[in-house]
């Protein structure tokens, strides 16, 4: 797929810190219950940590348990990609991000109690959140 923001890896790896690029560009994973925005309550905009791309509303957050920042829908349908990841001897689905093609976690039909049973299993490192104005 052709995303809109075409980077070289060489240029990803200098805009990005070194875990952001492990999570992002490499599609690994952060340690549970380790992220910042884990607990974040606010209302507000989670966008792509990579490209800044709108990605999740806060209304959306929910506290699923499982130790990464978790929601139940994107902000529209065509801000993520979502791909068939066969990797750890186990078949998922990874979220990239549709305008850059990074990775932000993956996706389960377990979000129990929720409008869409989705639970989008996001790494924090991988997003950015913008408080909304008081």
């Amino acid at each position: 797929m052709a995303y809109s923001v075409d980077k070289t890896e060489d240029e990803w790896r200098e805009e990005l810190g070194a875990e952001q690029y492990a999570v992002l560009r490499q599609a690994a994973t952060e340690r549970a219950w380790t992220g910042e925005l884990l607990d974040e309550g606010r209302a507000g905009l989670y966008t792509c940590g990579a490209c800044g791309a709108e990605l999740f509303q806060s209304g959306t957050k929910f506290d699923s348990g499982c130790g990464w920042p978790s929601f139940y829908e994107s902000i529209r349908p065509e801000a993520v990609q979502l791909i068939e990841d066969t990797t750890l001897g186990m078949v998922r689905t990874e979220v990239r991000c549709a305008n850059c093609g990074s990775h932000l976690g993956h996706v389960f039909p377990d979000g129990f109690g929720t409008p869409t049973g989705d639970r989008y299993c996001m790494n924090s490192i991988a997003l950015n959140f913008t408080p909304e104005a008081s």
